[in-house]
């Protein structure tokens, strides 16, 4: 049976990308529901599914994450990995959809937990900010804290893969994927021309438009705000940057995995080195 991939916000659900693209399972409300009804929701998905990845932001509410370990823990299972990658929410989002898309192929929970931490290395998550005051994510010098409270300016920033901070001018721009993307907008309370043109300059295929998801504020910590993402969308190249890489069995809960740490149990696989040499012991001729 597929494994199942979960958000904590219906926002976070992006529509499929093709007619494979496995169903979110959206965990909405975990803090404001009873804790029985919470397990008795969780549990239903892991008898369904079998596994479940519950993929999140940084911005995700405390009280939301704290519930996910509190259910995760009164079920004493490892079939739930909590997968919170280093990307804004919307880079979250279209994480989440890979990991949907790939949820249909021949790989293992496993394997495919892990690869969420693979493909976010593919992903190029920024925004176009009408401030960078509260900005904490991304490094801010002085000079842009300042022009941050000039009426009017704009910045661009790239949070991942490498931070970059541009203030917005008709040549200005970010560096941006070597490989062929897609990139998606939602837009918050800025117009969003500057980001399309960054799509037209880092050459991408196309430009999607989506809602901007709730925790967007809280990361960016401005409203004022276009989020953009460019990222990898055929089913094909992501299966192939997957099954290209060696897979391990970790030592503690049995499953196949590719990368350096069990995203279901956090063990480490163990290095199998070869031995070393043993060293001739000198012999006498006979």
């Amino acid at each position: 049976m597929p494994t199942a991939i979960a958000v904590t916000s219906a926002d976070l659900a992006l529509p499929p990308q093709d007619e494979r693209t496995m169903p979110a399972v959206v965990l909405a409300g975990l803090d404001r529901h009873p804790l029985d009804h919470a397990l008795t929701e969780l549990h239903a998905v892991i008898e369904q599914y079998g596994h479940v990845v519950v993929v999140c932001s940084a911005a995700t509410p405390e009280p939301v994450v704290r519930r996910l370990h509190t259910l995760r823990s009164l079920l004493e299972s490892d079939r739930v990995a909590l997968f919170r990658p280093e990307l804004p929410p919307l880079g979250v989002a279209v994480l989440a959809r890979q990991l949907r898309q790939l949820a249909s192929c021949d790989l293992g929970p496993g394997v495919l937990a892990c690869a969420g931490r693979l493909l976010a290395h593919y992903i190029h998550a920024g925004a176009v900010l009408g401030s960078v005051a509260r900005l904490d994510r991304v490094p801010v010098g002085l000079k842009a804290h300042a022009k941050s409270w000039l009426p009017g300016s704009q910045f661009a920033v790239l949070a991942h893969p490498e931070p970059q901070l541009v203030k917005v001018a008709p040549d200005a721009t970010l560096k941006g994927p070597e490989f062929p993307t897609w990139m998606l907008l939602a837009k918050g309370q800025l117009p969003g021309e500057w980001a399309t043109g960054l799509g037209t300059a880092w050459q991408v295929q196309g430009v999607r438009e989506t809602g901007l998801p709730a925790e967007s504020r809280a990361w960016w910590g401005t409203g004022r705000m276009v989020e953009f993402c460019a990222h990898l969308d055929d089913l094909s190249v992501l299966y192939q940057l997957v099954a290209s890489v060696r897979q391990s069995r970790c030592h503690w809960c049995g499953l196949d995995v590719i990368g350096d740490r069990c995203v279901f149990c956090s063990a480490v696989p163990p290095v199998h080195e070869p031995p070393a040499p043993r060293a001739l012991e000198p012999r006498t001729p006979a």
